[in-house]
């Protein structure tokens, strides 16, 4: 599959990361395609795995989640199943936003959404302590979220 992008592929990315409900219409008439056009540019680019999917972004703190925890773990055993099966636990659960498993002193990087403290606290006590294979952790508590995005830089 072709994943070379030229300026109109770039311009139409830009524009559905700015807003991703932008009707197709809108979207040709800002880089001065049909709408058949950027149709079938959309359906390329999807195809070809570089839009992964569309999101909508919401305000936590509105919506009954307004404490953002950084963790990073540490595990025993980075045997594959063990690590699969540490991975499997954290992505099923909806306060987990985010999971990375990254080099370096830790092996795990989380990022989740908890109504407060005790919430979180529980949380450990299910996906932490509750899990064999996690040696340690460390938690920090998000004071101001200064940027948050999901955004790819284009140029």
């Amino acid at each position: 599959m072709d994943t070379s992008l030229d300026e109109i592929d770039l311009r139409l990315l830009d524009a559905l990361q700015a807003d991703a409900r932008l009707p197709q219409s809108a979207l040709g008439a800002r880089v001065g395609l049909s709408t058949a056009a950027v149709n079938r540019r959309l359906k390329r680019l999807t195809e070809a795995g570089i839009i992964l999917g569309s999101t909508l972004s919401l305000a936590p703190e509105l919506l009954g989640r307004p404490v953002r925890v950084i963790a990073q773990l540490a595990v025993e055993s980075e045997q594959l199943d063990k690590l699969d099966a540490v991975r499997a636990s954290l992505v099923e659960r909806p306060e987990v936003q985010q999971c990375y498993y990254v080099a370096g002193e830790w092996d795990f990087v989380l990022i989740l959404l908890v109504r407060d403290m005790a919430e979180y606290t529980k949380l450990t006590r299910q996906l932490f302590f509750g899990n064999d294979n996690i040696r340690r952790f460390s938690t920090q508590v998000v004071m101001d979220a200064a940027k948050v995005g999901l955004t790819v830089p284009l140029r």
